[in-house]
């Protein structure tokens, strides 16, 4: 314990010193969310003029980056993104940023496999615990893979870190190069989106679905956790969980003893989830609990892995679907606004599990530019990313309906989806599908 410490100490730089060790040309990583430096990065932001061609991943931000606000014009550095928040989708915008097309599941091999070195690596952890292990808090993911590969690895302190128990869920001191005394801030919280009653009606369509013993995994978003609200109001019970995400939602399930792990044939007992985002009373539950547990976004995303718990019910979301079934849930047109994340292999992994269900939902409509519009639509929108194949969708659920399209054909398909578009539009997209030989004349489907 004692070389441990003295080890410790002599890591010790400041942040200022840390940036002084990045060159032009390199590449770094931040990591994802929460593990995101904040010290480090104020820091890089201030010399950020005196470099050139500096490339940094980075996922999900949940601050503004001090590295890329320091340049505008995107002559010193560029951000690369494994997944879009609404910061990063402005940077995007803004031509600062661009996007790492992923399924989420395999970023860990992208980095032992095909990803060059990482020149520096900086994570904010918590502080070295009695093994002498730096935990990454409730932001597991690829970080141990990240750490493989780095040439140069440097962690930021933050003594209000939350510690998580799990798989891989931290950094040894041997491992570390350069140890930076972080701010104390409280890991950053994300407010949940307001509940509609859009939401409301679709989680009562997908509550319906789901029996006792089934294992959820629940995505980002207002209709996903408006399920969980609705699951926390029913008799369901002994629900299990092997998620990507831990969401509030999920965490009122576990507090209302709705969760108890009891029917799952892997880890069995326990709540297994790779990444958090939410509120301080969230962080609250993770920190210290034995019972739920920071996996490796490798192990809670493989379609073979999910599959092995029986009932395995994956809820996400999308924002149109077109006459195929195939789900565009990454972009508006060329305009990127998110990432492909874990639902393809949620949906994937759902199908397989022994009584499994996968739900892709979304409004009825939207509005652009003061007009109303259907989600359900003949073509998707130009230049719109297709996130789940039309050979993967299993149901789909809107305010006015839900439907399985597994083993239909086109015509049913098409006729299935426009059953639960807006009333407004299904009119219209009946005359598209006739006469766009969706749907051939004279056969009902």
């Amino acid at each position: 314990m004692q070389l441990r410490k003295a080890a410790h100490e002599a890591k010790h730089i400041t942040a200022t010193e840390a940036a002084a060790l990045v060159k032009s040309g390199m590449w770094l990583d931040f990591g994802t969310s929460l593990v995101q430096p904040n010290e480090f990065d104020r820091a890089l932001a201030a010399r950020i003029t005196e470099l050139s061609d500096v490339k940094i991943r980075h996922c999900l931000t949940v601050k503004p980056h001090a590295f890329l606000d320091a340049d505008p014009e995107r002559k010193h550095v560029l951000g690369l993104s494994l997944h879009f928040s609404g910061y990063d989708r402005k940077q995007h915008d803004a031509g600062r940023s661009q996007y790492i097309p992923v399924n989420l599941g395999e970023i860990p091999d992208y980095y032992r496999r095909f990803i060059k070195p990482v020149d520096i690596v900086i994570f904010k952890t918590a502080p070295m615990d009695a093994d002498g292990y730096f935990n990454f808090g409730p932001a597991n993911l690829w970080h141990r893979a990240i750490v493989e590969r780095a040439k140069m690895v440097i962690i930021e302190v933050n003594k209000n870190n939350v510690y998580v128990h799990g798989q891989g869920t931290g950094v040894h001191i041997s491992e570390v190069d350069y140890i930076i005394e972080g701010d104390d801030s409280f890991p950053t919280v994300l407010p949940n989106p307001p509940v509609t009653d859009v939401d409301r009606a679709v989680a009562k369509l997908i509550a319906a679905e789901i029996e006792d013993g089934a294992c959820l995994q629940i995505g980002i978003g207002g209709m996903p956790n408006a399920v969980c609200t609705t699951l926390l109001d029913s008799n369901v019970k002994d629900l299990g969980v092997h998620t990507e995400m831990m969401t509030d939602g999920i965490a009122e399930l576990i507090k209302g003893g709705r969760v108890t792990n009891a029917c799952k044939k892997l880890n069995p007992g326990k709540t297994i989830y790779s990444f958090s985002l939410g509120s301080a009373e969230l962080y609250k539950l993770l920190d210290h609990n034995k019972d739920i547990l920071a996996y490796p976004v490798e192990y809670t995303n493989s379609p073979h892995l999910i599959m092995q718990n029986d009932k395995v019910v994956s809820i996400n979301s999308t924002t149109q679907i077109d006459f195929h079934g195939q789900a565009a849930s990454e972009s508006d047109g060329n305009r990127h606004v998110t990432g492909t994340g874990g639902q393809a292999q949620f949906v994937r992994g759902a199908y397989a599990s022994k009584g499994g269900k996968s739900f892709i939902c979304l409004p009825s409509t939207y509005d652009k530019k003061g007009e109303r519009r259907s989600r359900i639509v003949m073509n998707l929108t130009t230049g719109n990313i297709v996130t789940t194949t039309r050979a993967d969708i299993m149901y789909v659920v809107t305010e006015f309906g839900i439907v399985n399209l597994k083993g239909k054909s086109v015509p049913e398909r098409a006729q299935a989806l426009i059953s639960i578009a807006h009333p407004d539009f299904r009119e219209d997209l009946q005359r598209q599908a006739y006469d766009n030989k969706f749907i051939p004349r004279g056969f009902t489907f």
